[in-house]
């Protein structure tokens, strides 16, 4: 599979996060508690922030949670917070500007800021606001909440075809068209280009797809992708992972998220790990040490690869902020843990350290692979730490102090 060149874009600079161009792609999520409770925001996108989103959206949908902001966003110091409005946006930006000065970045859904008149006003209103104090926005279309009268509109043209689209192909336009529009809108009134960043997003597959990819063809804003309501668990993930990889890999989207229904306390930071190993996975980004094992077959009858693989892995994530530090570049280890003599050694000479654990009937001996040479013959029971001294013996050779 050939990984397209990314598209060329404006560059938007969101704190210390640059946005499309040649950056690497950017890592979102949003937090799902009242903005207004201060400490359970903190906590939330404190761990968000850890697991490695480098954006956090948080939800100013009231006064109370445009008043918390500015003490969030000291609490997290760094942490680039990006402030997402809905319907009274502009009143809660001009009555507290100490929010929006400390929002890295706004969100706004032009189909959500009123209808006519009104919606042309409040729309002014909050991309005045973002002029004056340097912020970027991102504005956002979505199926759910766009504007009826540009679907209208749409939709009436389309009557009036000789060969008329499907009412999802005049749906896709319309949402094509409410972005360029608003983002042209949002220029005019003195937003500059590379301060906007576009998103459309919608919760199928087929239609996201094809959206973003008209939409790439017709402006060289840094585009957000996102498959909007993904769902819970494994399809969730599914239908993600397969809609943000299709794009990428046309070279399509400049940062993403993944909108994930989290289990009933269930671990918010999934969606980042998400992105992460789906960026990863595709060569765009490394986040982590890599680890290689193979899913056992009537060959591997004992379970020591696969506990293996689990010590590996873990050690892995645990060693993973203080490599960061101490061994940059180690994020591009790859670790093969093989269970039997079929592909164990082939797959641990490709890795960068691997073993090929003994499957049934075999000796039980474990060759060890260092840079697609064999290196040690491992046995008895102090196999797991063995190797993961060799490991720690590899990183700190290759990446350690010289």
């Amino acid at each position: 599979m050939t990984i397209a060149a990314r598209r060329p874009t404006k560059v938007v600079r969101v704190g210390k996060v640059l946005i499309g161009g040649e950056n690497p792609v950017v890592v979102q999520s949003m937090t799902d508690t009242d903005t207004a409770d201060v400490a359970a925001t903190v906590a939330q996108a404190s761990a968000l922030a850890e697991a490695g989103s480098e954006l956090v959206r948080i939800t100013v949908n009231h006064e109370a949670a445009a008043k918390a902001v500015p003490e969030i966003a000291r609490r997290l110091g760094g942490v680039p917070l990006v402030g997402d409005f809905h319907f009274i946006g502009h009143r809660l930006l001009r009555g507290f500007p100490e929010c929006a000065k400390a929002l890295a970045k706004f969100r706004i859904n032009p189909g959500n800021v009123g209808r006519g008149a009104r919606r042309d006003e409040n729309f002014r209103a909050f991309i005045e606001i973002a002029r004056d104090l340097g912020k970027p926005v991102r504005i956002g279309v979505n199926a759910g909440s766009l504007d009826p009268e540009v679907l209208a509109r749409k939709m009436d043209a389309n009557a009036r075809r000789k060969d008329p689209l499907s009412a999802e192909e005049v749906e896709n336009e319309a949402l094509v068209e409410s972005a360029i529009e608003s983002a042209e809108a949002a220029q005019a009134l003195g937003l500059p280009a590379d301060r906007i960043v576009l998103s459309c997003k919608v919760s199928r597959l087929p239609q996201m797809v094809a959206v973003y990819r008209t939409l790439s063809r017709k402006t060289d804003l840094p585009l957000h992708l996102g498959l909007t309501e993904a769902g819970m668990g494994i399809k969730g993930e599914v239908a993600t992972a397969a809609a943000l990889s299709i794009l990428l890999a046309e070279g399509i989207g400049d940062t993403i998220r993944a909108s994930l229904t989290p289990e009933v306390k269930g671990d918010r930071t999934r969606e980042v790990r998400l992105c992460e190993e789906l960026l990863q996975a595709l060569g765009l980004r490394s986040f982590r040490p890599s680890v290689t094992s193979c899913p056992g077959c009537g060959r591997t009858t004992s379970t020591l690869f696969r506990e293996l693989a689990e010590r590996i892995q873990a050690h892995l994530e645990r060693s993973r902020a203080e490599w960061k530090a101490r061994y940059p570049g180690a994020e591009t280890l790859k670790v093969a843990v093989m269970g039997c003599v079929v592909n164990g050694p082939g797959e641990s000479r490709a890795a960068d350290i691997g073993i090929s654990l003994p499957g049934s009937g075999e000796e039980p001996k474990a060759p060890v692979y260092v840079d697609g040479k064999r290196r040690a013959l491992l046995e008895g029971e102090d196999i797991a730490e063995a190797f993961m001294a060799l490991v720690e013996e590899y990183v700190r050779g290759r990446w350690g102090p010289k």
